[in-house]
Parts: C-alpha cells; sequence; structure tokens
C-alpha cells in the first residue's frame, strides 16, 4: 500500500510561473515523505508529461506519473516519445496515465470527430505497448495507424507502466488485457470493491484518486468543493460511478476534516482493494491545509 499526490491540489493560482511551483511542491511532496506524485492534463495547461519529467529528475526514486493524459486527439506515437524521455529523464521512474476523456468536454475543444471510445482504447494501448518494447509498429486499426520507419526506442526509456482511467465494465476488460492497472477518480469504496476490483485480474494495480483535505473548517472547504466539483456529475461515466456508490453530488466523496475523519476514509480505500492511493484537491482552500494533509497522510500505509 503507498500513497501519493496530485498535482495541481488547487493552490497555485498565484504563482508567478507554474511550472516553478509544481517542482516547488513536488519537492514539498518528497521531503514529506509521499511515495508519488501525479500531475494532470488539461487541454490548454502545463504538459503533465514535461513535468513530470521534470520533478521525477529533481527527485530521484520518487514515482512519477500523469493523472492522466487523454489519449484524444493525440496520436500514441506522439504520447509514446514523450513517455520514454520522461521516463529515460525520470531513471525508470515515470508511470503514464492514459484517460479517454468526455466526448462531450473535449470533443468541442478540439473540433474534430471523436472515435469510438473502446475500440480507440484497444488499439491505442497496442501500439503503445509494442513502442514501449521495443519492438517494429506496423499498425492499421479503425482509429489508429501507425508506421514509424523502425523501432521507437530510445535509451533508458523502456519498461513504461501504463495505467487507463478505467471505470466502466468495458474498459476495465480492455485495460486488464493490455495495461497494468486503473487509476480511478471519484470510484468511491462500494464502486471499487463491487465493480472495479473484481474486474481486474490479480497483480494489476488500483490506483484511487481520492478528494481529502484536513481542515478545521470542513462546512467552509465543503462548501468550496461542491462548487468545484459540481461539473463532475455531468458526465456520464462520473454519473454512472456516482450512482453505484449511492451519493448525489462528486463532493460527497471528499474526505473533509480532522486527521482521523480522513485517515478513517482513506483506510476504506484500501480495504475495497486499492492498492494505491492519491490524495486530491488538498490545497482546495489554502498551501496550509494541503501541506497539514500531506503530512498526516504521508505515512498512511507505509
Amino acid at each position: 500500500m503507498t500513497i501519493g499526490v496530485t498535482l495541481p491540489a488547487g493552490d497555485t493560482g498565484s504563482a508567478p510561473n507554474l511550472v516553478d511551483e509544481l517542482l516547488a511542491q513536488t519537492r514539498q511532496a518528497a521531503d514529506a515523505g509521499l511515495k508519488s506524485v501525479w500531475f494532470s492534463q488539461l487541454p490548454l495547461s502545463q504538459d503533465a508529461i514535461a513535468v513530470a519529467a521534470l520533478a521525477g529528475r529533481e527527485n530521484p526514486g520518487l514515482e512519477v506519473g500523469t493523472s492522466v493524459v487523454p489519449t484524444y486527439p493525440r496520436h500514441p506515437l506522439l504520447v509514446a516519445s514523450a513517455a520514454v524521455t520522461a521516463q529515460a529523464a525520470t531513471g525508470g521512474n515515470f508511470t503514464l496515465g492514459i484517460g479517454l476523456g468526455s466526448k462531450g468536454f473535449l470533443g468541442p475543444v478540439y473540433g474534430v470527430e471523436y472515435p469510438p471510445p473502446i475500440r480507440h482504447l484497444r488499439e491505442y494501448l497496442t501500439v503503445l505497448r509494442q513502442v514501449f518494447a521495443g519492438d517494429a509498429v506496423d499498425f492499421d486499426g479503425e482509429t489508429v495507424q501507425a508506421h514509424p520507419p523502425g523501432p521507437s526506442t530510445v535509451a533508458g526509456g523502456g519498461d513504461i507502466p501504463v495505467i487507463v482511467a478505467a471505470m466502466g465494465p468495458q474498459a476495465l476488460r480492455v485495460t486488464g488485457e493490455l495495461a497494468d492497472g486503473t487509476l480511478p477518480f471519484l470510484a468511491g469504496p462500494r464502486a471499487l470493491s463491487r465493480e472495479i476490483v473484481p474486474a481486474l485480474p490479480e497483480g494489476k494495480r488500483i490506483i484511487a484518486a481520492v478528494p481529502a483535505i484536513v481542515t478545521d473548517d470542513p462546512d467552509a472547504v465543503r462548501a468550496l468543493a461542491v462548487a468545484q466539483m459540481g461539473f463532475y456529475a455531468q458526465i456520464p461515466s462520473y454519473r454512472r460511478i456516482l450512482e453505484v456508490e449511492g451519493v448525489g453530488h462528486p463532493a460527497d466523496l471528499a474526505l473533509i476534516g480532522d486527521e482521523k475523519t480522513v485517515l478513517n476514509g482513506l483506510q476504506r480505500y484500501y480495504d475495497a482493494g486499492a492498492t494505491d492511493v492519491l490524495v486530491s484537491q488538498t490545497g482546495i482552500r489554502s498551501s496550509e491545509e494541503r501541506l497539514r494533509t500531506w503530512e498526516v497522510v504521508s505515512s498512511f500505509g507505509s
């Protein structure tokens, strides 16, 4: 059982240089004893793989990853090239987290046709696996074509674990076959134990991303969580997993309160079958609460 964090955590708005701030926060996480730091990817923000490469190089031994890079509309060869570079830069401590994203959100952003998601995921993972194995890639699928001129290898960039943000039955089936595990967000303990853990073969990583904030003012923090997390309920995949959990709002899954409240809540995820937990949204109100939360959870599961 290991515990890590996701960045940005919510408290980077006033930073004069976002990359510098994320690297400073990564150092704080490592100093607190956390085992991994994972970087999110938005359509127009920091490049998660690039920041992970920098963060891992500055903090030897710390696992860094992406949580997550949407596959659409990024070609797998481009993502693979960035990933092997990050793996070489971090000395083998990089994990690639990918996800299908949401058609309703990403489609209007990029303005190109959103592919059939499950077929796309299978073909995408197939190409990634061939590249990461150092094989010659010659692939023609329905949603992905890849014909690089020769093996795609980077010295020091091999053996990259691939994690998928999979929560639905079909995506989990493909993940179980072709990836190293899953990284669900807002899949509570009930959803983990009933739908996600049984769907994956033994030995796969199940990395639960959980909003968690240690605070002396839970009502104020919860109000922020309600305001900032509500849009997830409009995305079908999240809405379905919230229904499985039996909660009405994404913020209902946020662990907000004193040390005991947060630690007891995290334990439920491990009891449900999670191999790792990532605490997210820890700086939703302040850097002080983020650091306090990291200090509280850093020894959990060790």
